[in-house]
């Protein structure tokens, strides 16, 4: 999780568990010789007792000599604005404050408080409102940059050892509260575990999610060769699966298949569940032409060779306007459902051109070439993009012809570029006139992700 000389970006509530973490932090400090930055994220929704909280983690920060860095927001104004609610809101403010800092303070992990008792919730939620494999295995220790090092522990022993140290802590008396579906699992199901079923309950469904997330590790490499056995990507961006070889497959291996091209299709998985794969699982005994419409405006079709998987026309995408993107930092396309993260990387003495990902949405970019501001667009009549290593261009109407991208669909393409040229078409390629090479000094990271959030984040 931790490594010598890691800035470590830590989010502090005020509550009992994150400031146990941040206790953890300061004693690997000592040891390590870690940063640790603090941020403390202000939700507007609380009045004196949010201030009464941003107070002492200034203060229990200022104690320690950790830098905190306090964001205040109107989380009920952006949850209207966002069509959101107020809790899903607020973990999305959060999760911006957190990448924010990291990108500003040149941190190289994010820290969350996350305990046993909040995944024995969210595997409780996953289960309650249909999930696969992915759901059973709760929340990761480890995604990314993000770490949870508390993930060991369970709320009473947090409590426990900020007691011992003598160290005060804040009462979210929302907690206390049935508002929110996480509460009403903490305080009417989790105890009826605890108390009539077992003790160590919470800590023996800790244990299971840690099989479940080995178990779901090896089935993602089992359902990526059934992918590539069984689906055909079509050119209008639909997906084929045949039936034939579908059939062929083991019944969960079939179910995983089945949710993958679902996320594909839908270009996110947050609201696909199990009742939307027995649907489509449905549709291989049906005659041809049966259909279901599933989340994020999927329909599924039953053809000749299978099942298809595509996005209805009435809700194609719609083209949008130019957006500057801020360098460092996080830039949101609200038309397109995107958030794109750019962060500027100084090239470390290992440096070498192999460790740049190879990934469809996060791109390394020789920042000393790139001219001027970086802006997504759509497409421009005379635009083009390098190739090569000899700087020979092809006309982006031309690559989204050889591509085979529908032409109702290239006008929403999103491309990056420059005051000069194009660096990426967002997706597809990026410029190789911008490859990081051996004599790159700076490193520009731009990843797009989909707006989605799975867990609570504190």
């Amino acid at each position: 999780m931790i490594e010598n000389g890691d800035k470590v970006i830590a989010g502090i509530s005020g509550g009992a568990d994150s400031v146990c973490l941040l206790f953890v932090l300061l004693k690997l400090r000592e040891e390590m010789g870690i940063e640790i930055v603090a941020v403390h994220v202000n939700h507007g929704l609380r009045g004196e007792a949010a201030k009464r909280d941003e107070e002492f983690v200034q203060e229990l920060c200022r104690e320690h000599r950790v830098k905190c860095v306090v964001y205040r927001e109107n989380v009920e104004s952006i949850s209207k604005k966002r069509k959101q609610s107020v809790e899903e809101a607020g973990r999305v403010v959060r999760r911006e404050a957190f990448e924010k800092t990291l990108v500003e303070c040149g941190g190289t992990k994010i820290a969350m408080a996350h305990h046993q008792n909040d995944n024995a919730e969210t595997l409780l939620m996953n289960l309650a409102r249909g999930t696969g494999l992915k759901g059973l295995g709760g929340i990761q220790p480890v995604a990314g940059k993000i770490i949870r090092p508390l993930l060991c522990l369970n709320r009473r022993e947090i409590e426990q050892y900020v007691e011992a140290i003598g160290c005060g802590y804040c009462r979210d008396e929302t907690n206390d509260e049935d508002d929110y579906t996480r509460n009403r699992l903490r305080h009417q199901v989790i105890p009826v575990l605890e108390e009539q079923v077992n003790a160590q309950a919470v800590r023996h469904m800790n244990e299971a999610m840690e099989q479940i997330r080995g178990l779901q590790d090896y089935m993602e490499i089992q359902t990526e060769e059934a992918y590539r056995d069984c689906v055909a990507e079509r050119e209008d961006g639909a997906l084929c699966i045949h039936a034939d070889e579908y059939r062929s497959l083991h019944q969960v291996l079939q179910g995983l298949l089945i949710r993958k091209c679902l996320g594909r299709a839908a270009g996110a998985e947050r609201d696909i569940t199990m009742a939307h794969v027995e649907a489509v699982t449905g549709l291989f005994d049906k005659q041809t032409g049966k259909s279901r419409d599933l989340p994020y405006s999927v329909r599924a079709v039953r053809e000749y060779d299978g099942v298809v998987l595509k996005k209805k026309n009435d809700v194609q995408k719609k083209g949008f306007s130019p957006i500057e993107l801020n360098v460092p930092g996080i830039t949101r396309l609200p038309g397109l459902n995107l958030t794109i993260c750019c962060s500027i990387l100084e090239k470390a003495g290992d440096f070498s051109a192999k460790q740049a990902p190879q990934k469809t949405y996060t791109k390394w970019f020789d920042y000393d070439i790139i001219k001027g501001d970086l802006i997504v667009r759509p497409r421009q009549e005379r635009d083009s993009i390098v190739i090569d290593k000899a700087g020979r261009s092809q006309k982006i109407k031309s690559y989204f012809i050889n591509e085979k991208i529908p032409s109702k669909e290239r006008d929403c393409v999103p491309l990056i570029a420059d005051d000069k040229q194009i660096i990426w078409i967002l997706g597809y390629r990026m410029s190789s006139a911008c490859q990081v090479t051996g004599q790159t000094h700076r490193v520009l990271e731009i990843k797009v992700t989909e707006e989605e959030c799975d867990v609570r984040e504190d």
